[in-house]
């Protein structure tokens, strides 16, 4: 095998001093970047894509670990990569032809031999004739293949994309795929590798001839492979499917992967709960009944036109409650979530506390330690707390408010927003006393 362009070795990132209270955005990983390779770096939201991307490219420098450049240890901003960006990032005071110059001219490039590289790079990506336009004159497609062809135009080893067609419509954004992947495939790219960030599952088995899959909290590599799919690629294929359903099946069910173990992180007390609302999950329960209780997760996203970031937190905040199973990225109500869906009003919420004081171990820890009190109130402080050794202080607030909207709905609990503390209704523990 070729030598690696870029290589990690036991990089992560974290935040405070080693202990009990460090946030850990990145355990330590290894990763190798090799030429002639698309490399699709896939997580859900927050999970540390672009942290990683950063440190890989030199933009921010690893906690522990190290990059390593062609095998030279990487000290700051690797000279001989691009980025292209979410946000298209264009100069709106310069002309097309200015913004792709612009790299150039940070170079040193004579203006002759700009202009020439640039026009050339523009007529690559199909933007002939727009030299003398402005960013505001530009579609959103028409932007980033400005954005392509400014970073394209230093001819990089590696060009790194940062979801670059996320901001895009749906239509643009395929016509857009379909464009670079010719590019790659005809060899009209001045580069080695293309690394990008995703959070689609299906533009990551599109595109990429190898696929890297980060858990979160913090991120690990869950899976490395490499899609066994000749160019181009079909989504009605049957291995196309099978791929896709792979990477759902390791991105909604943490336990399907062993994960890389941390001498340096303990295990949280408490799984971490999943940001949906009891309306979103019975929302879920009542779509899946209409489609014979069962669905693939990305075609319920497509259905819904929903991301699929946009429904893994419901859909696992069902399965957390034994509402739903997941298996190879198919969601499938239980028995359980049948009777839930066909209860009334008040027999849900009897069905949701049961659930959840049997499956929600936070929970049910903030309703034991009320009831501890002779007034069955406590300040939030105790719980951020008890909850800041394991989780980030945005993540424990987060994890809090979650734990606010369930415990309401299963009325074990309430909260005083203003005062600032949980408490238990008089008529809650009356009726959890029984």
């Amino acid at each position: 095998m070729a030598e690696p362009l870029i290589e990690a070795r036991k990089v992560e990132k974290f935040y405070g001093q080693p202990g009990a209270n460090r946030i850990q955005v990145i355990a330590p990983l290894d990763l190798c970047v090799y030429p002639g390779e698309i490399l699709a770096l896939l997580g859900p939201s927050g999970s540390g894509k672009s942290t990683l991307l950063r440190i890989l490219t030199g933009l921010a420098q690893a906690s522990a670990g190290e990059v390593l450049w062609h095998g030279q240890p990487v000290s700051g901003p690797v000279e001989n990569v691009s980025i292209v960006f979410q946000s298209f990032a264009l100069f709106p005071w310069l002309t097309v032809l200015e913004n792709v110059e612009a790299p150039l001219k940070a170079c040193g490039v004579e203006a002759a031999e700009r202009i020439k590289r640039a026009t050339q790079m523009l007529d690559t990506v199909g933007l002939d004739g727009f030299e003398n336009a402005y960013p505001k004159e530009l579609s959103g497609g028409m932007k980033q293949r400005v954005g392509f062809a400014r970073a394209l135009v230093v001819e990089p080893e590696i060009l790194f994309m940062d979801e670059p067609f996320s901001a895009l419509d749906v239509l643009t954004a395929e016509n857009l795929r379909n464009e670079l992947l010719d590019l790659w495939e005809d060899q009209k790219m001045p580069t080695q590798t293309i690394f990008i960030v995703t959070h689609n599952i299906d533009e990551a088995v599109l595109l990429a001839d190898r696929v890297v899959v980060l858990g979160k909290n913090p991120a690990r590599i869950r899976t490395d492979f490499h899609v066994d799919l000749p160019r181009p690629r079909d989504h009605k294929n049957p291995r196309f499917g099978e791929l896709v359903d792979y990477v759902y099946t390791v991105l909604t069910q943490p336990e399907a992967q062993p994960q890389v173990p941390s001498a340096t992180l303990a295990k949280p007390h408490y799984p971490m709960l999943p940001h949906a609302r009891p309306g979103g999950i019975a929302g879920l329960l009542e779509i899946l009944a209409d489609r014979n209780g069962r669905e693939d997760i990305h075609l319920l996203a497509d259905l819904l036109s929903f991301e699929v970031d946009d429904m893994l937190p419901i859909v696992e905040a069902a399965a957390m409650l034994g509402f739903v199973t997941v298996s190879e990225g198919e969601v499938e109500m239980t028995a359980a979530g049948h009777e839930f869906l066909d209860a009334d009003i008040l027999r849900k919420k009897e069905l949701f506390r049961a659930a959840a004081l049997e499956r929600v171990p936070l929970l049910k820890k903030i309703l034991s330690a009320l009831e501890t009190k002779t007034d069955r109130t406590l300040p939030d402080e105790f719980f951020e707390d008890l909850l800041d050794e394991h989780f980030s202080e945005d993540e424990t607030k987060l994890q809090l408010e979650t734990a606010i909207n369930w415990g309401r709905y299963a009325e074990l609990f309430d909260h005083d927003s203003r005062g600032q503390r949980f408490f238990i209704p008089q008529e809650a523990a009356a009726g959890t006393a029984q």
